[in-house]
């Protein structure tokens, strides 16, 4: 079916009609059974694109909260903010041969009076104290859900969903940039669907380059969705399915070039597929293990988020070398059974996805179970620690505003330091352009002293916008120092999972590793000299 027909279906009987919705504590809630359906809605809206406009500004946000600083990315060439547009759904990206390098993607909306969303991005050259917006991909293209990776050479790349309005169904492609995020250069048709991710190999094995994306089967652009690039996204191979339609996820590779995905199946199960032949290039990829993963809940869309997700599923390889080398984490904000809000909640696997010890909670708050704990994403950092950041509405009296919040383990999550705030309040509900959400995700990048963060908030005050503030992109430096040091927390003993076809060598014992240093200094360098981008190509539908 293309995407086209079930734009019609949706928008005809609503969302509801196409899903079998649990009742939680007398509160509907839609799992993510058929999900995504928020882009498809999405365009029956305000989707024209913005006409031009007079470009005011304001000064750009700051926001200082404790020993940590938030920096907004979405701003002018004078480092304003820009009134009157608003930005969501950031990936970030790190260069991890000069940490003072970043990239984050996201959404841009040139008018809150618009539906209309085009590529944006950022870069940074000072480790994220000053932003460069230099504008979109391509002008007056049709963009959404960017996902943005750094290889280890420093080589960045920039996913991005494209569709044409005309048509309504969503493909996509892989940019890519070699002087640090000022230009970009378009690769050829990545095929792809919404809601697609994608991960890179960055061992030494044969896979080695190889990018891998998946994508919701029901909303692909032609068919499949799974596909691989040998060639550094230039080109994909032609889409193949995955293990029971395994889809709102994402991707990871371990040391021996193993791919895993972790996601949910359309019964509202969570998943981790493991591929050991993907990184042979004259073979098609298959899936030698199928694992059930108990993450304490389902997947929703809704609830404090409008109808965006309140978070999707995230997975983690532990590559650091250490006695957790090789550890598959998972994380999602989920529902779980009997309750109405999210809690962040964490698996790990010791043994090469085989199995998965039971479900950690991450926030730790008394009164967890009337509180939205949504957004969570992980990162894994080179010397094996585990950040997760995620939105909170612990603090807020009326259970919307929501701030930022970190935790880390050193010992491969079997404990985690104290939960702390590391932005101020804001509202999510604010500031949406014509579409109530702030996004469908967040996302933090790892490295041996603390993580690179990407959200949106709203922060700056815009009297036109939805609730007197607008939605713009941020980055924030979290660090361990800045929290407790970790505690114990009750681990049960791994849950039954579903038979794999292949066997995996189960990893050492975790243990704990040192506290890392604080945020160095960012060095000053020169600004690498832009070169030019490749002329947009003309709008087009299926590729």
């Amino acid at each position: 079916m293309r995407y086209s027909s079930l734009l019609t279906l949706t928008s005809f009987i609503g969302l509801t009609s196409l899903l079998v919705l649990p009742t939680i504590s007398g509160q509907t809630l839609a799992p993510l059974r058929k999900l995504p359906l928020n882009e498809p809605l999405e365009t029956s809206k305000n989707m024209s694109l913005a006409p031009p406009r007079k470009i005011e500004t304001s000064p750009r946000m700051i926001s200082p909260f404790g020993v940590f600083t938030s920096y907004q990315a979405n701003v002018d060439a004078n480092g304003n903010n820009i009134l009157g547009d608003a930005a969501n759904e950031p990936s970030i990206s790190v260069d991890p041969t000069d940490g003072n390098k970043m990239v984050i993607a996201w959404r841009q909306f040139d008018s809150i009076d618009s539906d209309f969303r085009q590529a944006g991005w950022g870069y940074t050259t000072d480790a994220g104290i000053h932003w460069t917006f230099p504008g979109v991909l391509e002008n007056g293209i049709f963009r959404s859900d960017p996902v943005t990776l750094c290889d280890e050479a420093g080589k960045f790349f920039y996913l991005s969903l494209e569709s044409t309005q005309q048509q309504s169904f969503f493909c996509d492609d892989v940019w890519n940039s070699t002087n640090g995020g000022q230009s970009w250069l378009q690769g050829g048709p990545g095929h792809g669907g919404d809601k697609e991710w994608f991960t890179i190999d960055k061992t030494n094995g044969t896979g080695h380059g190889f990018q891998y994306q998946f994508w919701t089967g029901i909303f692909s652009c032609d068919g499949g969705e799974f596909t691989r690039s040998t060639d550094g996204g230039l080109t994909w191979m032609s889409p193949i399915s995955v293990p029971n339609d395994t889809h709102t996820g994402a991707l990871d590779v371990d040391t021996n070039g193993n791919l895993f995905i972790g996601g949910q199946d359309f019964s509202g199960q969570f998943r981790c597929l493991r591929s050991s032949n993907a990184q042979i290039g004259s073979q098609t990829p298959s899936f030698d293990q199928n694992t059930l993963v108990n993450l304490g809940g389902f997947l929703i869309q809704g609830g404090i988020n409008g109808i965006g997700l309140c978070g999707q599923t995230f997975i983690a390889v532990d590559r650091s070398g250490t006695a957790t080398n090789n550890n598959v984490y998972m994380l999602a904000s989920v529902v779980p059974n009997g309750q109405s809000t999210t809690e962040v909640m964490f698996a790990p696997s010791t043994d090469g996805g085989l199995t998965f010890s039971a479900p950690i909670r991450i926030n730790d708050d008394a009164n967890h179970q009337s509180k939205w704990h949504w957004f969570g994403t992980l990162s894994v950092a080179p010397n094996g620690r585990i950040d997760v950041v995620w939105y909170d509405t612990r603090n807020a009296a009326n259970n919307i505003d929501s701030q930022l919040f970190y935790s880390y383990s050193t010992d491969g999550g079997l404990t985690w330091a104290p939960n702390i705030a590391v932005s101020d309040s804001f509202n999510p509900q604010s500031g949406f352009p014509q579409n109530d959400k702030i996004g469908d995700y967040i996302t933090i990048v790892s490295d041996a002293t603390g993580g690179n963060v990407a959200y949106a908030a709203t922060f700056n005050v815009n009297p036109n916008a939805v609730g007197g503030h607008e939605q713009d992109v941020y980055y924030v430096r979290v660090f361990p120092t800045g929290g407790g040091t970790p505690t114990p927390t009750p681990t049960a003993s791994p849950t039954p999972t579903a038979t794999a076809t292949a066997t995996a060598t189960p990893t050492a014992t975790p243990t704990a590793t040192a506290t890392p240093r604080p945020t160095p200094t960012p060095r000053v360098e020169p600004t690498p000299r832009p070169r030019p981008t490749a002329a947009p190509r003309p709008a087009s539908g299926a590729r």
